[in-house]
C-alpha cells in the first residue's frame, strides 16, 4: 500500500514537472488594451507551436518588465534596446534571440505642435528648440527616451539648458496625445508607433507633425533567459527561436506592427550599451 501510494505521488510530481508553463511580458510602451490583445494572440500562437502552456504576464513600467524577468516570473520577454540589456545583465547567459525586420534600422521622431510653427528640417537646430516645452515616453524606453536624449545632447546640449520644461508621458501613445493637445510643444516618439497612429486616425496632422528623426539603431528583440533550456528542456530555446522566426500570420505580426522577425544576438545591442553608458543610463 505504501508503496502504491510512493508511486503515485512520483507519477503526479512527473506529470506536475512536466506541465510546465511558459511566461513572457513585453515592455508597456503603448495603451495596455492594445498591448493585451496583441500578446494574448502571441501566447495563443507559441503555446500551439511550442506544445507548452504559453502565458501573457502584463506589466505597468519598463523597470517592472525587467524586474519580472529578473525574478524568473517570465522566462521570456518582448524588450526594448535599453531594457534588453539591462534584464540580461541581470540574468547572467541570458540570450537576444529575434528581433522584428524593422528593429534592425529603428528610429525616433521627433514631433511637435503645429503651433510651434516648425517644419520638417534635415538637422536639429538649438535655436529653433530653445524654450520650448519636451516630453520624453518612459523612462526606460530606448526610442522614447534613451536615444533622443543622446542626440539632443550631441547636437543641441543639456535638455535642461534647451527647454522650458521636460517631462516623461510614460509612453509613446501619451506623448502623441500630450503634443498634439499642447500640453507639451515638442516630444520623442517610436516611429512605428507614429505611423500606426496616422493609419488609424488616431493623430490630426493639422496639430502635429513630425519634425526630424533620429539616424537608425536598434531596437525591440526577444530575450530569453539562460537557464530556460535546464528548465524546460535540452533545445527548448533554440525551439522558441525558431517558433518567433516562423511567425507569418498577417494578424499577428500587424498587430506588432512588424513584417516579420529576424535572428537577433546580445552583440547586435552593443552600440544600445555604449550610447547608454555615455549618457548614464546604463552602469
Amino acid at each position: 500500500m505504501i508503496r502504491a501510494l510512493l508511486v503515485a505521488v512520483v507519477l503526479l510530481l512527473s506529470v506536475q514537472a512536466g506541465a510546465e508553463t511558459l511566461y513572457f511580458t513585453a515592455i508597456p510602451d503603448q495603451d495596455e488594451r492594445k498591448l493585451r490583445t496583441r500578446f494574448e494572440q502571441v501566447a495563443e500562437y507559441l503555446s500551439d507551436t511550442l506544445e507548452v502552456e504559453v502565458r501573457y504576464l502584463p506589466v505597468k513600467s519598463y523597470s517592472a518588465a525587467v524586474t519580472a524577468f529578473r525574478n524568473n516570473q517570465v522566462q521570456l520577454a518582448w524588450f526594448g534596446g535599453l531594457s534588453g540589456l539591462q534584464a540580461r545583465r541581470m540574468v547572467p547567459g541570458s540570450q537576444a534571440i529575434a528581433q522584428g525586420y524593422e528593429d534592425q534600422f529603428f528610429r525616433t521622431y521627433f514631433v511637435v505642435n503645429t503651433k510651434t510653427g516648425l517644419a520638417h528640417q534635415r538637422e536639429l537646430k538649438r535655436e529653433d528648440l530653445m524654450g520650448l516645452s519636451f516630453t520624453y515616453g518612459a523612462k526606460g524606453s530606448t526610442s522614447g527616451r534613451l536615444m533622443p536624449q543622446y542626440y539632443i545632447e550631441k547636437y543641441l546640449g543639456k535638455d535642461s539648458e534647451i527647454f522650458s520644461r521636460v517631462g516623461f508621458s510614460g509612453d509613446h501613445s501619451r506623448t502623441l496625445a500630450q503634443v498634439q493637445a499642447g500640453v507639451y510643444d515638442a516630444g520623442a516618439v517610436n516611429y512605428k508607433v507614429w505611423q500606426q497612429a496616422i493609419r488609424d486616425g488616431q493623430v490630426d496632422p493639422a496639430k502635429i507633425k513630425v519634425m526630424w528623426e533620429t539616424p537608425p539603431y536598434p531596437d525591440y528583440h526577444w530575450t530569453v533567459r539562460g537557464d530556460l533550456d535546464r528548465r524546460f528542456g535540452e533545445g527548448f530555446s533554440a525551439r522558441v527561436k525558431a517558433a518567433l522566426l516562423a511567425m507569418s500570420d498577417p494578424d499577428l505580426l500587424a498587430a506588432f506592427p512588424r513584417q516579420g522577425f529576424v535572428e537577433a544576438s546580445n552583440e547586435d545591442y552593443q552600440p544600445i550599451a555604449e550610447v547608454a553608458e555615455a549618457i548614464g543610463l546604463l552602469r
